[in-house]
């Protein structure tokens, strides 16, 4: 029986994905602030150490499947912190646990807002690893009411590009480790219900996020689909892909410009 560590369990996406998993018979330990196996918070140096240990105790130190969903659209600097280091630091620091698995998989969430404006020092600090001074920029964005926005956006767009840029690296497909992301569109999920509960709430979520095929996935089982497959021994040869699961926002953001 395959074992996966799914983060952001409790609600939304990530508990949609693990009680998919578990439907399959499947054994999937959840991680989030409270509410599942393990409770930690993923915007601390101690929260990701308390997500190693426990997943270590739980699992007894094999893992088949790493899920990293957990994430927050909050316009805060602690955004940028779970969002992207929080993301990565799951990723990195549970890969070891992989090691023994005969299709090991590891699989992340991004979002369609990485193709919406963004912020590039926050980025480039992202990507550059330098957490304090990611933080610092995240908190003068988050000061101003015009950009805090920026911060969710930058957050998701960098993580997409850690994933290009890691997953063909000895680490990952040198192991035999597919890293893949996926990227959703509007979802209802208790993080957008607020906004989509009103007329005009729809209509600013889907002017900035058109989505022509079926609107938002209400429940989020289509993200938990895809989730749930790229982490299946199925998924052998996608290699640093995100995946857009957006009813159509990436095509028609972005055409035919990219392929």
């Amino acid at each position: 029986m395959r074992t996966y560590l799914v983060t952001g369990a409790a609600s939304g996406i990530g508990q949609a994905t693990a009680e998919l998993l578990k439907e399959r018979g499947y054994r999937a330990i959840g991680a989030d602030l409270k509410g599942t196996d393990i409770e930690c918070d993923l915007t601390t140096a101690d929260g990701r150490m308390e997500l190693v240990d426990r997943t270590s105790e739980l699992s007894g130190g094999q893992l088949d499947a790493i899920i990293a969903v957990a994430g927050s659209s909050a316009p805060t600097a602690a955004t940028a912190s779970v969002n992207y280091f929080g993301m990565v630091a799951t990723l990195e620091g549970l890969r070891p646990f992989l090691s023994d698995s005969s299709a090991p998989r590891a699989v992340g969430v991004s979002s369609t807002a990485s193709l919406q404006p963004t912020d590039p020092a926050l980025v480039d600090m992202m990507l550059a690893g330098d957490e304090p001074a990611a933080l610092a920029r995240a908190k003068e964005l988050e000061a101003d009411p015009r950009y805090g926005f920026l911060i969710y956006s930058s957050s998701k767009e960098a993580f997409a590009r850690w994933v290009r840029r890691s997953a063909a690296l000895d680490r990952w497909a040198g192991r035999s480790i597919p890293l893949n992301a996926i990227a959703p569109g509007v979802i209802e999920t208790p993080m957008t219900r607020e906004l989509l509960s009103t007329p005009e709430g729809r209509e600013i979520a889907f002017r900035s996020t058109p989505m022509p095929l079926n609107g938002p996935a209400a429940p989020p089982s289509a993200p938990a689909r895809l989730l749930a497959w790229l982490a299946s021994e199925e998924n052998t040869h996608l290699c640093g892909q995100v995946i857009f699961v957006d009813g159509g926002t990436d095509v028609v953001t972005r055409h035919d410009t990219t392929w």
